[in-house]
């Protein structure tokens, strides 16, 4: 399997300084600080990052497992919202809300609901984030 890089660099104090996140070689470079993590600041956060992250490997591990089921979708377009909350005075990703929407000629909404729901417990990214206590689900199938 492939192993997969990030990096980041900070400077200065927590509340004052600046940050900037690199993505794999440079595919995506942001910068992050104080306030876009914590209040509301330009820029963008490593909460963002694990909810684009999720997104996009549950799309990939819905729509793998409707195809090895024979239901090939025409998309699967997956959100995703990282609740950070302070739990005993630490921020802690409390909750990740995940919302998917697929389309699947000619499959029914109870196949669609069964295959969702398991494909968000084989997740990657949902295994990796074993310590978030509420990850949640809401599926829909268009057309």
């Amino acid at each position: 399997m492939a192993t997969r890089n990030g990096s980041a660099v900070w400077k200065g104090d927590l509340k004052s300084g600046t940050g900037e996140v690199t993505v794999g070689n440079g595919v995506y470079q942001g910068n992050y600080s104080f306030k876009s993590r914590f209040e509301d600041g330009d820029g963008t956060n490593p909460e963002e990052l694990i909810a684009a992250a999720h997104a996009g490997c549950y799309s990939m591990q819905l729509s793998a497992m409707l195809a090895e089921g024979g239901q090939t979708p025409t998309s699967v377009e997956t959100s995703a919202v990282c609740s950070l909350r302070n739990v005993d005075g630490k921020p802690t990703i409390t909750k990740i809300e995940l919302t998917t929407v697929g389309e699947v000629p000619g499959l029914s909404e109870e196949e669609f609901q069964q295959t969702a729901k398991e494909a968000k417990e084989v997740c990657l990214i949902t295994r990796a984030l074993a310590g978030v206590d509420d990850i949640e689900l809401t599926a829909s199938l268009k057309g």
